[in-house]
């Protein structure tokens, strides 16, 4: 069975095409920096490839031209669109709705309309996927897989504001979490590896970025709540925030509701501290002595190791750390700066081998560390292509 994944995040599509269930993967690729002046663009398969740096200025437009290249006379690797036998999405906010992976239909799709508003980077280009994916593959089932499933087990002192009990009984206020595809697939690796009931934290880096601490495979907390725009310092959005200064920006400096959100949630984060959103720039211009940039990634570090100390609380143990995700993977700078001062708790990385890059998981502690300090690539595509052909198997 051909299934197409398609993994839209609120700059990048990632996508392959996989047979399933022999776990196969035909074709690869990625678009990134959608929406920034240059995007890249690569496509790969065991015999070709292709790259490309050209202006991708939305969803719609980058979609088009993954099916282009599945397409291609030369390079592709399906003839026909009704080769493709299930599209896989990525959905990033299932509400109280979506707890378990679904088929797709107009009621499915309403229900990620109504979460605009919830998840507005996310699940406007999540649905602007699935429609575009209709037109396409117009012969393939539509599946869509909730980043927020994975959270559900989260205990009620976890997952309850301290607000009126009605906002969560009749408005389904509460922390939903997200990035659950890739915790649940990187912490079940890493279980795997270590080979023992565990208390692990997960440390999902990208454009978007968040934690979760998970105790023998089941999340207990995540940094993400309501919506994606809590918890850490991300590309463009603020995180953690006091509810007051969104008040004051109305009340006292003249924004709209709507004027604040946007700055909340597009022009924070790394932008609007250094006026970078890609950690790339932000680590380039931080060596060449860019102090805001140096704040930043200071900053970034910080939240992260607090979080640590607060989950090896909660989890009141700690047995490894993970990291995962395009900066979690690649950044060895991120991570030996997230790793420094933590001896309280065990936490000691090993220099050289945090320098080597590799697609593999890997240990990157020191022979010193109590904690293991792992490297774990993840693969959304890959659990989404798995729970699209366990549901239509089933």
């Amino acid at each position: 069975m051909k299934i197409l994944i398609i993994n839209s995040g609120s700059s990048s599509i990632k996508y392959q095409l996989m047979v399933m269930p022999e776990n196969e993967v035909i074709c690869s690729g990625m678009i990134d920096r959608i929406g920034l002046e240059t995007s890249n663009v690569t496509f790969k398969t065991a015999t070709a490839s292709i790259e490309e740096a050209l202006p991708i200025p939305n969803h719609k437009v980058g979609l088009q031209k993954v099916a282009n290249m599945l397409l291609d006379a030369e390079k592709g690797v399906i003839k026909s669109t009704s080769e493709i036998a299930a599209v896989g999405h990525r959905v990033v906010h299932g509400g109280s709705d979506f707890s378990d992976t679904v088929k797709i239909d107009e009621k499915v799709k309403a229900k990620i309309k109504q979460l605009f508003e919830l998840a507005p980077l996310h699940n406007p280009a999540n649905l602007e996927g699935i429609n575009v994916a209709e037109e396409i593959f117009s012969s393939a089932e539509q599946i869509a897989v909730f980043d927020t499933a994975f959270h559900q087990t989260m205990p009620e002192v976890a997952y309850k504001y301290a607000i009126p009990n009605y906002l969560l009984t009749e408005n389904k206020v509460r922390v939903y979490g997200f990035h659950g595809t890739s915790h649940k697939y990187v912490s079940e690796k890493a279980i795997n590896y270590l080979k023992e009931n565990s208390k692990i934290i997960t440390i999902h880096l990208g454009n978007g970025c968040s934690m979760a601490a998970i105790k023998d495979g089941r999340c207990i907390d995540t940094t993400m709540g309501f919506s994606p725009s809590n918890g850490l310092i991300m590309g463009t959005r603020a995180g953690d925030i006091d509810q007051s200064v969104i008040f004051y920006m109305i009340k006292n400096l003249g924004y709209t509701p709507d004027e604040v959100n946007a700055v909340l949630l597009k022009q924070s984060g790394m932008l609007g501290l250094t006026g970078y959103s890609d950690l790339r720039d932000i680590e380039s211009e931080a060596e060449k002595g860019n102090k805001d940039c140096q704040l930043a990634l200071q900053m970034n570090a910080y939240r992260i190791r607090k979080t640590i100390g607060a989950y090896a609380a909660a989890l009141n143990g700690l047995n490894a750390i993970i990291f995962t995700a395009g900066i979690g993977e690649n950044s060895s700078f991120m991570r030996n700066l997230i790793c420094t001062d933590m001896d309280y708790f065990g936490i000691e990385i090993d220099t050289e081998k945090n320098k080597i890059r590799s697609k593999e998981l890997r240990e990157i502690n020191s022979d010193k560390s109590i904690v293991k300090v792992l490297v774990v690539p993840t693969d959304e595509e890959y659990e989404i292509a798995n729970q699209v052909y366990q549901l239509l198997e089933n």
